[in-house]
């Protein structure tokens, strides 16, 4: 019999290698990358953002609708302990103006590098560039490493092997045909945090491409016309539609819609920080021969990218309707026709059924393995709530290991 073996050295796996290692007990991580935390790297090169200062009814809700079992492992160790954690490294954190925590450098690698100082110093062993291709028949796990085929025998297994994004950096859910075979029921992946596709003009495609609109607010409704969602923030045109912090706090309720109905609009509001009546006013107001698209880059400074949008929806007749023009400002509906691949997500929903785990993450069908990250089936909006679960998660798991071997 082996050590503890954990699969998958991102934040969760790390988290969970030092709830054991604190406890005494060797662990041994394996990872089919060549080094440690690549998309955590990845992640915190606009800076990195470890979780969100707001109270945790509030931090909560972002993972809603969600298991209590995870829920429950948020609590547990929740935004104020990530903040205490990230300090007993050494480290300092600050709170932006959007209420997200950041270190104080706003960098990865820095707050990596302590980590796994810490981790080693406490014995964790670290086996990269090892594969895992599932169990043998025997229920040893299986690992292609350059050396050829590797077998070990742990007494736990804790598997941290992320979603379906980013796969070029390890998260490609190779892993699901293995739990399946055991009868672990999965859930289908989906893109989250993602962009979604538009069927742009060639206008839009040819100059605008890249042409940030900020602030903008998004609105998503109900089929009966309820609002569902309804947030400023800033939104990025593509080649293939629109992306940007916006989109990804509602991609979920998109998908959802894409999902039952074919289609999904959003409604823009260009701009939001005037009224519908100052809008109207100043639109209405006299323009003389100027043109209307003039007349709104003089009167409301609306120009550029934000006038090429209205340009996308209204017809010929529509600009000499003020009403119209106005409405459109304030509202501007904009089509999306699906999700881009999950590939391109900055995470994903799906993976294993919290059904199928206990308290503790350990799998009911599968003695002693464990699941933690992103490979169960929850999800969250950019703001630290992605990582702060990761970290939850391999925390709960690595104590599940604990309470299991005693």
């Amino acid at each position: 019999m082996s050590d503890v073996a954990i699969i998958g050295a991102g934040p969760a796996g790390l988290m969970a290698a030092e709830v054991l290692s604190s406890r005494g007990i060797q662990v041994t991580v394996y990872d089919a990358m060549p080094s440690v935390g690549r998309k955590f790297l990845l992640a915190g090169i606009g800076g990195m953002n470890i979780t969100h200062s707001e109270a945790l009814p509030e931090f909560l809700s972002r993972y809603e609708p969600c298991s209590p079992i995870l829920t429950e492992c948020v609590r547990r160790f929740d935004n104020r302990a990530v903040v205490a954690w990230i300090a007993a490294l050494g480290l300092q954190t600050f709170v932006g103006s959007s209420g997200r925590v950041f270190p104080t450098d706003m960098k990865a690698a820095p707050l990596l590098r302590a980590w796994l100082a810490r981790l080693k110093s406490a014995g964790v062993v670290f086996e990269m560039r090892h594969r895992w291709t599932g169990w043998d028949e025997s229920g040893a796990l299986c690992f292609s490493t350059p050396a050829g085929e590797r077998r070990i025998q742990p007494v736990a297994t804790v598997l941290a092997l992320g979603g379906a994004s980013w796969p070029r950096l390890g998260s490609d859910a190779a892993w699901c045909d293995w739990l399946t075979a055991r009868g672990v029921a999965l859930a289908d992946f989906e893109s989250a945090n993602c962009g979604f596709e538009v069927r742009w003009s060639a206008h839009i495609i040819e100059k605008f491409v890249g042409s940030a609109v900020k602030p903008v607010r998004l609105r998503v409704h109900a089929a009966a016309g309820d609002v569902l969602f309804d947030k400023q923030g800033e939104l990025i045109l593509t080649e293939h539609g629109i992306e940007g912090g916006v989109v990804y706090a509602a991609s979920r309720l998109l998908r959802e819609q894409l999902n039952a109905r074919g289609t999904a609009t959003v409604y823009l509001d260009l701009l939001p920080q005037h009224t519908l009546e100052q809008v109207h006013s100043d639109v209405a107001h006299p323009r003389g021969a100027r043109s209307m698209s003039s007349h709104l880059a003089s009167r409301l400074g609306l120009k550029g990218v934000r006038a090429a949008l209205l340009h996308e929806v209204l017809s010929k007749d529509d600009w000499g309707d003020s009403s119209k023009v106005a409405q459109m400002i304030k509202a501007l509906p904009i089509t999306l026709h699906k999700a881009r691949p999950i590939a391109e997500a900055i995470s994903s929903a799906g993976g294993v059924a919290f059904s199928e785990l206990n308290g503790g993450l350990m799998l009911d069908k599968i003695a002693g393995v464990f699941c933690a990250g992103e490979m169960l089936d929850w999800e969250a909006p950019t703001g630290g709530y992605l990582l702060t679960a990761c970290l939850a998660t391999g925390r709960v798991a690595g104590e599940g290991v604990v309470e299991w071997l005693q």
